[in-house]
């Protein structure tokens, strides 16, 4: 869509010239143009009529003392050595300390009222990061010296439009405080009303756009289920014999060195593990049948999590064959773990948008905006509230038999736990930077406040997906003209998060000998399942992890050419992954060959869908024996990890192919396979239990 006269905008732009003269009078001299839309991807549509409301929103600059010093606060509370080590802030001080300063507001606020804007219709949002107010078409363009065009066919339908301008001004003096506005040149799809309306809390800009166009909704990290083995049948369940064949959960507490708890110990109320699920369901009967076979004693028939239903998310499912092994997956390997400890199941969007409804990329933005309400209005790196690449709601898209949610958008419903495992993801590349810059602010303000999230960093080694229809990447899930270039992953590639990769014991080996990375090839070109890892190409290597990177290039620099800052488009070198990005995985657990009942019938499973849910476990079990001695959650735990990796089993025997390489390879210390290694539950609990 374009929004000026092909004469206008090729005369603006290819003069260089401000195009303030063509528009409506009365503006200063020092007007300067704050935004300005690329015409070469626009169509000219008309003009908007003076007398539409349109809902205004004015992005503030973010408190630059908080964006520099936000990573110093969460080190403070997480570096083991700091003396406010454990001291988590509240949601209430999280907003005092990031909303923009009070010049800001009162240098924005003062400019509009001074151009007819009363201050009455001006409000702050609560979050303080936005100034919202209803203004007419007529009075916008005259504050912003700009014009506004719809496209009335976007919708097809005459009583919305998608409204923009192409280009927009502000003066010198308050350019410096404002991040962006919308309408603008970010587009806002909107219903037509030519009277004043009072402001919809709903109302939000919608601005980010995705060359991901093809790329799924969303992956879970869990490989294709296998058979279960016939010579297992009628074997002893528990048996540690077998343990490379099947990873029950008596090998799981053999490997990791814990014994399953007491069913009839009490458990704190306030410390549930938290379990994200997104288009995938359970179905209680599997459950119940994987818990009579392994943990009969331990598990009673009937335990199922929490449903903290997140815009229209369902569950459990009630016909058998609509389960999924997702999952499944995930509460058969924590209950056996923390069980009588509860789960509260985060199920996110309704059936339509979980299904990839309407082809958008967007992932995690509605179930951050239901744990904290801030995030809804949150503005960060040209982005305010979700983005046109999220679920819309209430949902006018999906058919009637998707049970569309007909609610309004859920913003900061529920506590978030202390413990979050989340088994999903896509690829940096396909999702904007800023949409993922703005979710990893999130995850630091969650941290600040004790939140230990974990994500599993994916199955495909180095690369990607080899199938050609997961976004950007190239068909075998790799980057680059060669389709050569290494793949990360988004979400988990965020250095406030933990990342977890994936180990297997090998044929013929037990619980005693040393795991390795997880390997199977497939029978396809570059198609494997191996522990996803390797450098970000957004985020750069954090204070915590410098050193053991740095050893990591000494001891087993990778035989590949590399590039720097993330500018895989522009290497000269042909080099592969990022030097100096963000190392994943952080950490690893044992990914392969767990049991699972799915539709009536055990297959094994598994994947970093196993081993996130795995550690996630142990951590909470870990937070139970803190708060029995008056101790609290513990948060970001990487700044921990990494300074006394000896609590992990370092994992030294692997690769994760991928792009047409070995990918990378285990080594002693952290590597990009496996990270630190899987854990030593004595010696991590010993650690924490020694901490604040």
């Amino acid at each position: 869509m374009r929004w000026l006269s092909v004469v206008q905008a090729a005369a603006a732009f290819l003069a260089g010239a401000d195009i303030v003269a063509a528009l409506p009078s009365s503006s200063p001299r020092d007007l300067h143009v704050h935004e300005r839309r690329e015409v070469s991807h626009q169509r000219l549509h008309r003009r908007l009529d003076g007398d539409v409301v349109l809902p205004m929103r004015i992005g503030l600059r973010q408190n630059e003392n908080a964006a520099a010093q936000s990573e110093l606060w969460l080190r403070e509370v997480s570096d083991p050595k700091s003396e406010n080590f454990g001291k988590h802030w509240s949601a209430d001080k999280i907003v005092e300390a990031f909303k923009p300063t009070d010049e800001t507001v009162d240098t924005v606020r003062k400019w509009l009222v001074e151009n007819g804007i009363a201050k009455e219709r001006i409000t702050h949002s609560d979050n303080k990061g936005w100034l919202a107010f209803d203004a007419t078409a007529k009075e916008a363009e005259t504050l912003l010296q700009t014009e506004y065009y719809h496209d009335a066919d976007t919708h097809h339908d005459a009583k919305r439009a998608t409204v923009g301008s192409n280009a927009y001004h502000l003066p010198g003096h308050i350019r410096a405080h404002v991040d962006y506005i919308t309408p603008g040149v970010k587009s806002v799809s909107m219903n037509l009303h030519k009277r004043r309306l009072r402001r919809s809390t709903e109302e939000r800009s919608e601005d980010a756009t995705s060359d991901a166009s093809a790329t799924t909704k969303s992956r879970n990290s869990r490989r294709s289920r296998k058979a279960f083995p016939p010579d297992m049948v009628g074997k002893d369940a528990n048996s540690l014999d077998t343990c490379d064949q099947v990873l029950s959960p008596a090998c799981v507490q053999a490997l990791y060195n814990f014994k399953a708890p007491n069913p009839q110990d009490p458990v704190s109320p306030k410390n549930v593990l938290g379990i994200f699920e997104e288009g995938d369901y359970y179905e209680q009967l599997d459950l119940d049948t994987f818990y009579h076979k392994y943990v009969s004693s331990q598990v009673p028939n009937g335990t199922h999590p929490k449903l903290e239903s997140i815009d229209g998310g369902v569950a459990p499912v009630d016909n058998i064959a609509d389960d999924g092994g997702e999952s499944l997956l995930d509460f058969c390997v924590a209950y056996p773990i923390i069980y009588p400890q509860e789960i509260t199941l985060y199920q996110t969007d309704d059936e339509y948008y979980a299904a990839d409804g309407g082809g958008g990329s967007g992932l995690f933005n509605t179930f951050l905006d239901a744990i904290d309400g801030s995030y809804c209005t949150y503005s960060a790196y040209g982005e305010t509230g979700n983005s046109d690449i999220d679920p819309t709601y209430p949902d006018k898209e999906g058919p009637a038999a998707d049970n569309p949610y007909q609610g309004q958008l859920m913003c900061g419903v529920y506590k978030p736990t202390n413990v979050i495992s989340i088994s999903y993801g896509v690829y940096e590349q396909d999702q904007p930077y800023a949409y993922q810059r703005r979710q990893c602010d999130e995850y630091l303000k969650l941290a600040l406040q004790g939140v230990t999230i974990l994500f599993a960093s994916g199955d495909t080694g180095v690369g990607g997906y080899t199938y050609g229809t997961f976004g950007n990447s190239g068909y075998y899930g790799c980057l680059g003209e060669k389709d050569n270039v290494f793949t990360p992953s988004q979400a988990c590639s965020c250095p406030w998060v933990t990342n977890v990769g994936a180990t297997e014991i090998f044929p013929n080996k037990t619980v005693s000998d040393p795991e390795q990375a997880v390997l199977e090839m497939a029978d396809r070109p570059n198609g494997n399942y191996s522990s996803s890892g390797g450098f970000s190409n957004i985020f750069s290597i954090p204070w915590y992890q410098l050193a053991a990177i740095e050893l990591y290039y000494l001891v087993d620099n990778p035989p590949y050419p590399y590039y720097h800052n993330g500018h895989w488009q522009n290497a000269t070198n042909g080099g592969v992954y990022n030097r100096n990005g963000r190392g994943i995985p952080d950490v690893a657990a044992n990914g392969d060959n767990y049991p699972v009942a799915q539709d009536g019938r055990f297959y094994l499973s598994g994947g970093t869908s196993q081993s996130a849910p795995l550690f996630a476990s142990l951590l909470n079990r870990i937070i139970e024996e803190r708060i029995k001695i008056g101790k609290g959650a513990l948060g970001f735990i990487n700044p921990t990890l990494y300074a006394h990796p000896y609590v992990l089993n370092d994992i030294t025997e692997g690769k994760n192919p991928g792009c047409g390489t070995w990918g990378f390879s285990c080594a002693p210390g952290w590597d990009p396979v496996t990270g630190l290694g899987t854990p030593n539950y004595p010696k991590l609990l010993e650690l924490f239990l020694a901490l604040p």
